[in-house]
Order: structure tokens, then sequence, then C-alpha cells
């Protein structure tokens, strides 16, 4: 399962109402090859779910993964922060087991 932070919730609610993102839009996780670690983390709207995704719902808020991408991310949550040391939205993987120093890519 992939979860979501009541912060990550009311950020992706704003977003898509600022966006003007069709009602049906959910959020869209993913991993692809990349960064100085190997693998890197893709976050995007979308409202097209495919017949392979895995779908789950968290606090009111829909997240669809891809079946490849959702072997990596497992038990993830994803969080936000508007804090000084970043903003934006941050994967909490209990499966990474190194991540580079900017946070941006993983290795499992």
């Amino acid at each position: 399962m992939i979860t979501v932070t009541e912060r990550a919730k009311e950020k992706a609610l704003e977003l898509i109402q600022k966006d003007h993102k069709p009602a049906d839009s959910f959020i869209r996780v993913g991993v692809e090859g990349g960064g100085c670690s190997g693998l890197t983390y893709k976050l995007d709207f979308d409202n097209v779910q495919l017949p392979d995704d895995k779908v789950f719902e968290d606090k009111g808020i829909k997240i669809v993964c891809d079946k490849k991408s959702f072997l990596y991310l497992i038990g993830t949550e994803l969080d936000f922060s508007d804090g000084l040391n970043g903003k934006g939205f941050s994967f909490i993987n209990p499966n990474a087991s190194r991540t580079c120093g900017c946070g941006e890519s993983f290795s499992v």
C-alpha cells in the first residue's frame, strides 16, 4: 500500500484545484532509472487509469502506481514540506537502502 500524510493530501487537493485539473484526477507515483543512486521517483496528477495499475486510497486521495514501480514503493508514504530545508513532495520509502545527498534518487 502507498499512503499520504495529511499535509500531502491538503497540498494535492490544493494543486488539483489551482491547476484546474479534472475532478476525477488522482496522484500517479512511479519509479524510473536515473539519479546518482540508480532510481528516481516520479509524481504527477493524472485521470487515466491503465489496466495493470495498482490503485490505493488513503485519506480520501486516490493514488495510482504502475505494477513495476509498485515493487519499489510498497509501504511508501507520500509527504509534503514547505519548510526551510526544502519545499515539495517527498517519498518516505522503507525499501530504499541508500539515498543520494539531494534526496532525489535511491537504491534498493
